[in-house]
């Protein structure tokens, strides 16, 4: 089986060097072998990145995407993890999304309804609220 280096592992995965380094820096991705002290990756690591970078676009934190790869027993399917992090995230992503329409909503009232001339008056405007 061939190997990678990590700038080929890099370029494959669309990603820095220094992301590879720091995902084994924290145990996401296994240490790799060295030849000559340089690292040689499998190219199963490719995979194991596609779904560090899949967790990542679902908004997953490091210490998510730890839990997902090391926290269920061996045998727990992936989809049954998977369900387990994303009904939790969910919730997450549905307050974040209730906070931010609330936040349109003030700047939508905000350029509507605002006519105060200093900042001190909307200050005492909001306080009143």
């Amino acid at each position: 089986m061939e190997e990678l280096t990590i700038s080929q592992v890099a370029r494959h995965a669309g990603i820095r060097a220094s992301a590879i380094r720091y995902y084994e820096s924290i145990g996401l991705l296994p240490a790799p072998r060295r030849a000559s002290g340089r690292r040689r990756y499998e190219a199963s690591v490719l995979h194991r990145l596609a779904v560090i970078q899949l967790a990542q676009q679902a908004g997953f934190t490091v210490a998510e995407i730890k839990h997902l790869f090391f926290d269920f027993a061996v045998e727990t399917p992936a989809s049954a993890r998977w369900q387990v992090l994303a009904t939790r995230k969910l919730g997450e992503v549905e307050a974040l999304i209730a906070r931010a329409q609330g936040m349109k909503q003030l700047l939508e009232a905000c350029l509507l309804q605002c006519r105060c001339l200093s900042l001190d008056e909307c200050a005492r405007l909001i306080s009143e609220r």
